[in-house]
């Protein structure tokens, strides 16, 4: 009976080691350099109205359906970017961009595990506080677009991973004045990050 014991209790612990391994989790951290496109129409793009670049914090949470294909959940928080007119500052607004891919990563590569991806964003706008002189400026609040993602995982150990990671966002918004339409800024953002991700 002890050795039965035992033998069950050696073969939990090796079951549960397995299942870790296997688990289909997997959480990144990123660090993303979001470089805006800023494509205008119509009265923006006389005023050249562009968008700041900046460096953000992203979190990424994938489910792999099977070893090669996976679903990734793209997060950060509330970014807020300052908006110009030539190189004179009109105000800032906040944004907030979840984005969801379907990957399909190539798993028989050595040590480096490349992947696609492709999916929908939405972007929360919000916070909006533009003016061009006297002249309050206004932003649709949601912006609807797909998104188009490629990196590369280099393990460290069998959870620990390096990541690289480059996405292109399709973001635009119409610029309003007292309701009418001045054109459409495209931000359309590549975002180009570098990690670590955690297979649990």
């Amino acid at each position: 009976m002890k050795k039965i014991l035992i033998a069950a209790a050696v073969g939990m612990l090796v079951a549960g080691h397995v299942a870790a391994q296997e688990s289909p989790w997997l959480v990144r951290a990123r660090v993303v350099n979001l470089q805006m496109a800023n494509d205008t129409t119509g009265t923006v793009n006389a005023l050249d109205v562009n968008v700041n670049d900046k460096t953000i914090p992203e979190v990424d949470i994938t489910y792999f359906i099977n070893k090669n294909v996976a679903a990734e959940l793209i997060l950060t928080v509330p970014q807020s970017q300052t908006v110009y007119a030539g190189s004179a500052s009109l105000g800032t607004f906040k944004h907030l961009p979840p984005t969801l891919t379907l990957q399909y990563h190539f798993t028989d590569l050595g040590a480096y595990k490349p992947y696609v991806g492709a999916g929908l964003n939405y972007t929360k706008i919000s916070g909006v506080d533009l003016k061009n002189g006297s002249t309050v400026l206004q932003l649709d609040s949601h912006s609807y677009g797909a998104a188009l993602q490629a990196g590369v995982d280099i393990p460290l150990d069998k959870q620990w991973s390096l990541n690289f990671d480059v996405k292109k966002v399709y973001i635009k918004t119409d610029v309003y004045a007292a309701g009418a339409s001045l054109g459409t800024l495209k931000l359309d953002p590549v975002l180009v990050g570098v990690g670590v991700g955690y297979r649990f």
